[in-house]
């Protein structure tokens, strides 16, 4: 028989549990959030800024309105035009292939830090922003086609020497330009479609729980890159457009086949593209295993080593074998190549005496590569680490991870503050930023007078701090001196740029650690079959 039950007992128990809810318990509060984290709201609110378009009424930047609303209008191909997207950098002009390339980069910082920017509570804003993007990149082909031949390439700009209104000659709010603002297109360019491909590839990954839009994304990047891959089509989309050639021209395709192969595999699971990446004349023609140290530095024009490191991902957690091996080994033998001339003892390339590694030959607007390498370092040692393994080799000197990660943390923190002119790059971050960045928007106060293309010039020129902080914005940075101007005339210190924004948003999510630490390692294979290796050719047969 069953023993009694003291109901007296139970009574008495549940009433102390009630009493012990009914105690507020103490919640210790969350850590406050790291400067990496600060810094990463800031620089993602600086795409906010550059919003062409109708605004949400959550855009947040109060200075800024609707604008390029008769952009591409009188297109008859395009239902609506070519509104929205992004403007480039100080000026009013959107350009293609750097807005796509930004896409790519944020896109891929959110595949693989996905938990960072969910814990820090910037995982919708910056879906959002991505999202603002790949819409725009949609209107510029013939996304529900399966062949096209054209791709806008540009709107507005200007040409060299021009005295025609236009977004170089003037100095207007993009909410007051009445001027002409052409669109240009393009019946050729592999390395733009290649670009845009990557950037609707890795988004349509990103939108997965959107299985409309990602499907819609995925088709798009199919077809730009079909375009990319015509062999009727390979002139460089610049090449002679006074437009588009002194600002950002392309030196070449091959890096974007690669770029855009890759992430087109992860998007399909198609191997196929996997096959293409990993072809032999595709490292040839990209001039891959050279080791020429530009082809070292990611920038919007030479994607090289990023395609490298996504591509040895792919050996590292999927481990896909024959055929691709061969290849794959040899992606990742040059990426830990990569990493090594980054490091300062090996004096690949020169750094300043703050710090600051030089990647584009001391020349003006470095803080982009800077940021760039910074990622490439911090997520290759998240990879590793992710592996189990401990680092990797420089000759037959051991690096542990811990190098790799110093060397990302040295330079955004160089870009942060600490540097010789304790200036922080990042606008609105710190106590000392600069006050008279390069930006037209940012420049003109918001006092209902709308100052002609001519007038407006009175506030580029003017002493006094900008009447609006552009935030979150990273200029162009020092020089080879460490020294820096922070003067709104000279472009080449105080402009930013979306590419640049991009590599450090991705930079600085790969060093936060308010989110967590690491990467997800299986998200982005999310719709890649099992590889199953393919049976090695049988050898030949023996003869005497």
């Amino acid at each position: 028989m069953d023993d009694p039950v003291d109901f007296d007992r139970v009574r008495g128990d549940r009433a102390s549990i009630i009493i012990a809810k009914a105690i507020p318990k103490h919640k210790r509060a969350p850590p406050p959030p790291d400067n990496y984290t600060v810094a990463l709201r800031k620089a993602l609110l600086f795409f906010n800024a550059q919003k062409s378009g109708k605004l949400p009424k959550s855009n947040g930047i109060p200075w800024r309105g609707d604008s390029g609303l008769q952009d591409g209008s009188d297109l008859s191909d395009v239902k609506g035009g070519l509104v929205g997207g992004y403007y480039d950098a100080g000026d009013n002009s959107k350009f293609h292939f750097p807005m796509s390339f930004a896409m790519t980069m944020l896109s891929w910082s959110v595949i693989e830090y996905e938990r960072k920017y969910r814990e820090i509570g910037e995982y919708n804003h910056v879906r959002d922003l991505i999202k603002w993007g790949t819409d725009y990149l949609l209107l510029t082909f013939n996304s529900s086609a399966t062949k096209i031949d054209k791709i806008y390439s540009q709107v507005g700009g200007s040409q060299n020497g021009s005295t025609t209104p236009d977004d170089h000659t003037c100095w207007q709010r993009p909410e007051d330009m009445d001027y002409d603002r052409p669109v240009q297109t393009t019946t050729t360019g592999p390395e733009l479609a290649g670009e845009m491909a990557a950037a609707m590839a890795a988004a349509s990954i990103l939108f997965r729980d959107n299985n409309a839009y990602s499907k819609k994304l995925r088709k798009g990047a199919e077809t730009v890159f079909a375009f990319a891959r015509d062999g009727g089509r390979r002139n460089r989309y610049s090449r002679g457009n006074p437009f588009i050639e002194p600002y950002y021209n392309s030196t070449g395709y091959y890096d974007e086949y690669m770029w855009g192969s890759a992430w087109l595999f992860y998007a399909t699971g198609n191997s196929s593209y996997l096959s293409l990446a990993t072809n032999p004349g595709m490292s040839s023609n990209s001039k891959a295993f050279y080791m020429i140290p530009d082809l070292s530095v990611l920038s919007w024009d030479n994607k090289l080593p990023a395609a490298m490191l996504v591509l040895v991902r792919a050996r590292l957690f999927l481990n896909p074998g024959y055929p691709y091996e061969d290849i794959l080994k040899m992606y990742h033998n040059v990426t830990g190549l990569t990493m090594c001339s980054y490091l300062r003892r090996y004096n690949v390339f020169n750094f300043t005496q703050g710090g600051m590694i030089q990647l584009n030959h001391g020349k003006a607007q470095n803080l982009q590569y800077t940021a760039n390498a910074a990622f490439l370092a911090s997520i290759f040692a998240d990879y590793l680490n992710e592996t189990g393994v401990p680092g990797w080799y420089c000759g037959s000197n051991f690096m542990p991870i811990s190098v790799l990660k110093d060397f990302a943390t040295s330079q955004i923190n160089y870009i942060l503050g600490d540097n010789p002119a304790k200036m922080s790059y990042v606008v609105g971050f710190g106590k000392k930023f600069p006050r008279h960045v390069h930006h037209r928007a940012a420049s003109i106060p918001k006092d209902r007078t709308k100052y002609s293309c001519s007038g407006g010039f009175r506030w580029r020129d003017a002493k006094t701090p900008n009447p609006h902080n552009i935030t979150g914005a990273m200029v162009g940075g020092p020089d080879r001196f460490d020294k820096f101007k922070d003067v709104r005339s000279n472009y080449s210190y105080t402009e930013p740029t979306l590419a640049g924004n991009a590599g450090l948003v991705a930079a600085l999510v790969s060093l936060t650690t308010s989110g967590g630490v690491g990467i997800d390692k299986n998200s982005i294979f999310a719709a890649v079959p099992p590889l199953y290796p393919v049976s090695p050719p049988p050898p030949p047969p023996w003869k005497p």
